[in-house]
């Protein structure tokens, strides 16, 4: 019962994640992810700086060690010349004390040059490791500059890519079906070609019919009798009838062979 209600859970989470990744502006998600390499580049900053900061601190303590170091070395041989000193002087009492203080001298020597080398070893560590540190910071560092000059390209193809989407759904609303009661651009082109057509054919049909030609004639007839009674008015007014026709060469007129009179 358990296994099925994870299952169920993990199948309903994906369905929701789809749904929600299929409504979800491209822009915002991408908003988001740049926001999310920003504070991932944030945190690995400041554990860089932690591992650097360690490494610093490891080579202050190792240097505090080095100059203890000196100092004990230095006491333990200023011990050990007064002891022997105090020896040859025949003061027993005085070189013991300084026997003794040589020795715990050469003691805190010891020990402190173990803790240098413990040192030593944990400085070479804490070095190696703030390399890293730097180099995986420098590393992700150009990883979010190519992310932030992608992201510029990346918006300009979402604007691109929103713009061809709004051109697309105008072309397919010329040539889909929009709806039961919007006809598209196709259909009524369609529509309009088929009257126009169907009125040229009527036209032409009408055109070729024996009333159309009787008209003619009954034009014609009405044309002769207007131009009859044209002509008797100009013979009234003593007018020639007709068009201007090149007037006729005289009898009369001298032939171009005859030469001048006398």
């Amino acid at each position: 019962m358990f296994k099925l209600l994870t299952r169920a859970w993990r199948y309903l989470t994906a369905a929701l994640t789809g749904k929600f990744n299929e409504v979800a502006d491209p822009k915002v998600q991408l908003e988001q992810a740049i926001v999310e390499a920003q504070d991932q580049h944030r945190r690995l900053i400041e554990q860089a700086a932690n591992v650097v900061a360690n490494q610093k601190q490891t080579e202050m303590r190792l240097n505090r060690a080095m100059e203890q170091l000196g100092k004990l070395n230095a006491s333990a041989r200023q011990a050990v010349q007064m002891a022997d000193d105090a020896a040859n002087r025949g003061d027993t009492a005085k070189a013991v004390d300084y026997t003794s203080a040589a020795e715990a001298y050469a003691n805190r020597l010891i020990a402190t040059e173990k803790e240098v080398e413990d040192l030593k070893q944990l400085l070479l560590q804490s070095t190696q490791a703030a390399n890293q540190a730097k180099a995986a910071v420098q590393q992700n560092s150009s990883v979010m500059q190519r992310k932030l000059a992608e992201k510029q390209k990346l918006m300009g193809q979402l604007d691109q890519a929103k713009m061809q989407e709004q051109m697309n759904r105008a072309m397919a609303s010329l040539s889909e079906t929009v709806g039961q009661d919007v006809p598209t651009f196709d259909e009524v082109r369609d529509k309009i070609e088929s009257r126009y057509a169907k009125a040229l054919g009527t036209s032409e049909i009408a055109g070729e019919s024996v009333e159309v030609r009787m008209l003619e004639v009954e034009q014609a007839a009405m044309n002769t009798e207007a131009t009859a009674r044209l002509d008797a008015i100009r013979a009234q007014l003593g007018i020639s009838g007709g068009t201007a026709e090149a007037p006729a060469v005289s009898d009369a007129a001298p032939s171009p062979e005859a030469g001048p009179s006398a």
